[in-house]
């Protein structure tokens, strides 16, 4: 059995849903056809990926690291049909093409582009990397992309970048019932019995996590996973990670400011020249800065810094 791309779609069904019930109406599919499927991609894998639980289906080790791998092909196909569905049917030309890793600044930039007549075709990635070099090979307009502090970006030749925030501090997701929780700063320290997450597939996360804990001198047990299935297993108590400080809180999950802001990125705009920046880097900021000050703690650390 070869994997396809519909396998992996259902496995991020599952994860996201929790069931294979669900699961299975989400896909338009059977759920006993979805049992059959699952278990022939667990023997071509060659262990089980989901516990099966009377609260539903959980993602086993193995199945967060398939996960990690599988969420960004499958966002990819999604982002490769949704291109070409609109240039198939766009009549005025050729659409800005616009690359981006996750943030929340995301939707606001892309909803002001519009209002200024720019239907934007959006391509998200976890790698900063690869979408620069997919703007240098001339497949994207703009990339909004994230360098994590001691992990340069490898900038292809030909590019111009235009600095959204310096620093912006790193913040940690941790469940609401945690101890920590009950304070706006968070010491490391106060996380060293916790199971952490970490992204390997984004480009510098997992070395800059590893150095912040060590230089706290800590050696926490560490999981892998993307940030999708990170903030599940936050809500459930299972593990704390490293979040965007524009982060939203959820009534399960809390969002703290971490002590010393320890770990930083830094966020640019990319283009092939000034002008192409100059065209969408101001509705970028002004998204940008409509979601920072929707973050409480992030708003509190931007006034204590004087931003």
């Amino acid at each position: 059995m070869d994997l396809e791309v519909r396998h992996l779609r259902a496995l991020c069904a599952i994860a996201d849903t929790g069931s294979l019930h669900r699961a299975a109406r989400q896909l338009g599919v059977a759920q006993p056809s979805l049992s059959t499927q699952l278990k022939r991609i667990e023997q071509e894998l060659g262990g089980p990926l989901f516990r099966r639980e009377r609260t539903g289906c959980r993602p086993t080790p193995l199945g967060l690291v398939v996960l990690g791998r599988a969420r960004p092909v499958v966002a990819e196909m999604r982002a490769l049909v949704a291109e070409a569905r609109a240039a198939a049917t766009d009549a005025d030309g050729p659409q800005l093409r616009v690359g981006s890793t996750a943030s929340r600044a995301l939707a606001g930039w892309l909803r002001r582009l519009r209002a200024r007549q720019r239907e934007p075709v959006l391509q998200m990635d976890v790698s900063p990397n690869a979408l620069l070099r997919m703007l240098a090979g001339g497949r994207l307009d703009v990339a909004f992309v994230h360098e994590v502090e001691g992990s340069p970006l490898r900038v292809p030749d030909g590019l111009t970048l235009r600095v959204l925030i310096e620093r912006e501090p790193q913040f940690v997701s941790l469940p609401a019932d945690h101890p920590a929780a009950g304070r706006q700063e968070v010491r490391l320290s106060d996380l060293a019995e916790d199971r952490w997450m970490i992204d390997p597939t984004v480009d510098g996360e997992w070395d800059a996590v590893h150095r912040m804990l060590r230089a706290a001198g800590l050696s926490p047990r560490v999981l892998h996973g993307d940030y999708h299935t990170a903030a599940s297993l936050v809500a459930t108590g299972e593990v704390v990670t490293v979040c965007q400080p524009t982060c939203q809180p959820r009534p399960e999950m809390a969002v703290r400011r971490i002590e010393g802001d320890p770990l930083g990125v830094r966020l640019l705009l990319a283009a092939r020249t000034e002008g192409e920046l100059d065209l969408v880097f101001p509705e970028l900021w002004e998204a940008y800065a409509e979601v920072a000050r929707e973050a409480p703690g992030y708003r509190e650390w931007l006034d204590r810094v004087g931003v």
